[in-house]
């Protein structure tokens, strides 16, 4: 059993929030399974989903959380590319092939490894322990931007402006064949039944709606670049969507597209992030050009 008493300066926390930084080893989502199963009891009642703790409640845990999170291990020697900082938030650039967290406790060589090692006060922010300050996580081939909190009252910020639809979060894309623009890809997203590698666009169990939209198209030779807005963007999204209206991204073997000569991944980039600040309420708006290797595909598309 763990007990903990909840302290002045945690007053109106929400309750998974402190359990993450009070408790070793606890997640968001192991917070919100240990409550739905009774396991916690603040001030001897069973807890409400998203209560915001008073000074002084007694939490109590009749467990320990089972050990399956970790916190992300720094890694200083890992380049950052760095494209706003300020006290609440920061938004960086990724390259293709470094993971945006890690898989394995001590794993380095990803962008939550160098974001804790520059940034040691989002260790405890986020979803998860080994995605500190983390807000949406793009696929070890996806280049772009990624927006981190520095603090957990920022991360809920802006994890609400995302889940209402206050991010536009903007992608490009080259795809098989010819495709019309505008157009809106409505379709779930859920787990494949039978390869954790997938997504599937139909209604399964653990299947999420998802909307991805078609804002320009270009036909470069026999592909199409297209802009695409995804503001939830789940994992996959862009990827099986594209694919599910028969228009893969070249490159991406995984969900049936072609290779394309010269180009070794993917062709997905997140190229344009804007949101209102959660402090200030500034317009943000930031933007990435295309890598070098997705610049050439397009030349050797024509």
């Amino acid at each position: 059993m763990i007990e903990l008493e909840v302290e002045a300066a945690e007053a109106g926390l929400r309750l998974d929030v402190v359990l993450v930084r009070r408790v070793p080893g606890m997640s968001r989502a192991k917070a919100r399974e240990m409550v739905e199963s009774g396991a916690i009891r603040v001030n001897g009642r069973s807890p409400r989903k998203g209560l915001r703790l008073a000074p002084g409640d007694h939490v109590v845990l009749a467990r320990a959380p089972a050990p399956s999170d970790f916190h992300a291990r720094p890694d200083a020697k890992l380049p950052l590319h760095v494209v706003h900082e300020d006290p609440w938030l920061v938004v960086v650039d990724k390259p293709a092939g470094v993971p945006s967290h890690p898989l394995r406790e001590n794993e380095i060589g990803t962008i939550a490894s160098a974001l804790v090692a520059r940034y040691p006060e989002m260790s405890g922010v986020g979803y998860r322990l080994r995605e500190p300050g983390i807000l949406h996580r793009l696929d070890t081939d996806t280049s772009g931007l990624i927006v981190a909190a520095r603090d957990e009252l920022t991360f809920e910020a802006l994890r609400t402006a995302l889940k209402d639809g206050r991010i536009d979060k903007r992608y490009v894309a080259l795809v098989e064949g010819r495709v019309d623009a505008p157009q809106v890809i409505d379709l779930p997203i859920g787990p494949h039944p039978r390869d954790p590698r997938r997504v599937v666009t139909i209604d399964v169990k653990g299947a999420r709606p998802a909307r991805t939209e078609i804002l320009k198209a270009e036909a470069i030779g026999v592909y199409t670049r297209v802009e695409v807005s995804a503001s939830h963007a789940t994992r996959h999204q862009v990827r099986a969507h594209l694919a599910a209206i028969g228009h893969p991204l070249v490159g991406d073997a995984l969900y049936g597209g072609s290779a394309l000569p010269g180009l070794a991944r993917h062709f997905l980039h997140a190229s344009r992030i804007a949101f209102e600040h959660p402090h200030d309420a500034r317009a943000m708006r930031f933007t990435s050009p295309l890598p070098r290797d997705l610049q050439a595909a397009i030349e050797t598309a024509r």
